[in-house]
């Protein structure tokens, strides 16, 4: 005799959910756009708290600061409850934090990978700089993958890292984010459970505990647990928590959208590339790199293209793409960081020799305005700039929102992930975040006048890089003359 399959009990999470899509059949998913700071983490806060099962949490970077340590919190007292919590990170933003990693590991339900990391992993930050030195070339890819996923059923991807800067605590002396995560709630939430257990079970992904710096010492996770007790003690939290009082049910009711769970896709590079990295658009296409099915949506655009991205180094291929569209008479908006607003400034160098033609051939751009003080600008590296959403939209039916930048970086040498959304309404949602930015109150447009750039600011009219110092725009004239462009 053959026993009837056993039923289990739903989550909490997966009740909430199912009440928030109406009780729809399972051809029926729910979306929302996060531009919110205090949403975005409420939403992750109550997705912990709801979820009964599995907490699969996939991050570039995880800061140690207030925001990261609320969260950390919400994360350990889940794997308190019975979740099981896997957390897998970028090895480079691991370096450091060792102790903490080691503390969480020893979580009997909670399980720590590194993603891409140094054979000297022992060694630290100098291991991870003599491997860089002597030939390890696979070590300036990373992961860049953002996702949070709660019992399969809520999925919260874009491109937020776990941080104060990204959830409005910055101070006055560095730069807030403004940034995008997208909300996907039901069957299509399942996507990204699958795209995270590709990364799961990488060769690349490597059990924190085989490194020997991240060896446990006694008493590490009750000394984890009486730091983060003190997080939600601090003023800077306070605003966080507010929002995160509320129960997960009530943050999903306003601002969801139903949609067809065939009308989202969440797309990823393979893991693999951040081995060996994916140069040619027919090697990317044939390995399912997010870079051509990018491409190949904006191709498709008939009437407008609204591009968002904080790193825009469009390269040869990204400017005859634009051109094929700007001939075909499609507005090409685009929205990236001012020379005054970023704090890599070799990415801007490399953005601005395309400048002139992208205006030539007819595409309109804006660059956000510096939000306060600029920080000490970095060569290389990425620590962050005042935009950080990487978003676009088509026609308005078709909308992204992901970890990719257009850039070189994005499409050849980090992991990156996002979701398309086959839905007015998301597509309008980014439309409205785009004519946000583009508001003369938060940025500049830049136009050819004659033969000269300027920078456009209402009425008034600035003719060079407006709000950065002679050091800053020296410093991008120099990168812009060396041949550095496919490490941008």
């Amino acid at each position: 005799m053959i026993s009837p399959p056993i039923r289990r009990a739903l989550t909490g999470l997966e009740r909430d959910v199912a009440e928030a899509l109406g009780k729809v059949p399972t051809a029926t998913s729910g979306v929302a756009l996060l531009p919110e700071a205090a949403t975005a983490f409420a939403l992750r806060a109550a997705s912990a708290r709801a979820a009964g099962r599995s907490l699969d949490l996939q991050y570039y970077m995880w800061r140690g600061d207030v925001t990261g340590q609320l969260l950390a919190q919400e994360v350990l007292s889940a794997a308190d409850r019975g979740v099981t919590v896997r957390l897998l990170l970028d090895d480079v933003y691991a370096l450091g934090r060792e102790r903490t990693l080691a503390a969480l590991d020893a979580h009997p339900l909670i399980e720590v990978r590194l993603f891409n990391g140094t054979r000297w992993r022992r060694f630290g930050r100098i291991g991870f700089l003599l491997e860089l030195a002597f030939g390890g070339r696979h070590l300036n890819r990373r992961m860049h993958n953002k996702s949070w996923i709660a019992d399969g059923r809520l999925a919260v991807v874009g491109g937020r890292n776990l941080g104060d800067a990204y959830f409005g605590l910055a101070g006055r002396d560095s730069i807030r984010f403004r940034d995008l995560d997208l909300l996907i709630a039901g069957p299509a939430a399942h996507q990204a459970t699958r795209v995270f257990q590709r990364y799961w079970g990488s060769p690349l992904a490597r059990p924190a505990g085989l490194a020997a710096a991240t060896a446990e010492r006694a008493g590490g996770l009750p000394a984890l647990r009486a730091v983060l007790a003190g997080a939600d003690d601090r003023p800077a939290a306070d605003a966080l928590l507010a929002g995160a009082c509320q129960p997960l049910l009530a943050l999903l009711g306003p601002g969801l959208t139903r949609v067809p769970t065939e009308a989202i896709q969440v797309v990823a590079d393979p893991p693999e590339k951040a081995k060996r990295g994916l140069r040619a658009r027919k090697a990317a296409r044939a390995a399912g790199g997010i870079a051509a099915e990018i491409a190949d949506e904006l191709r498709l655009a008939k009437r407008e293209a609204l591009l968002i991205s904080p790193y825009f180094v469009p390269g040869r291929a990204g400017l005859a793409l634009i051109g094929e569209l700007l001939r075909r008479g499609v507005r090409v908006s685009i929205i990236t960081n001012s020379l005054a607003a970023t704090d890599v400034v070799a990415v801007h160098g490399g953005y601005a020799k395309y400048r002139r033609a992208l205006l030539r051939m007819g595409a309109t751009l804006f660059e956000l305005k510096p939000e306060w003080h600029e920080p000490k600008p970095s060569l290389l590296g990425s620590r962050g700039a005042a935009l950080h959403t990487k978003a676009f939209a088509v026609d308005g039916r078709l909308g992204f929102v992901g970890s990719f930048n257009l850039d070189p970086r994005s499409a050849a040498l980090n992991t990156e992930m996002g979701a398309f959304v086959r839905d007015a309404r998301i597509a309008e949602g980014i439309a409205a975040e785009h004519a946000r930015l583009a508001d003369p109150a938060m940025s500049w447009e830049v136009r050819l006048e004659g033969s000269e750039l300027v920078w456009r600011d209402g009425a008034a009219r600035a003719p060079r890089e407006p709000g950065a110092g002679i050091w800053r725009r020296l410093l991008a004239g120099l990168v812009r003359r060396l041949p550095l462009e496919e490490q941008l």
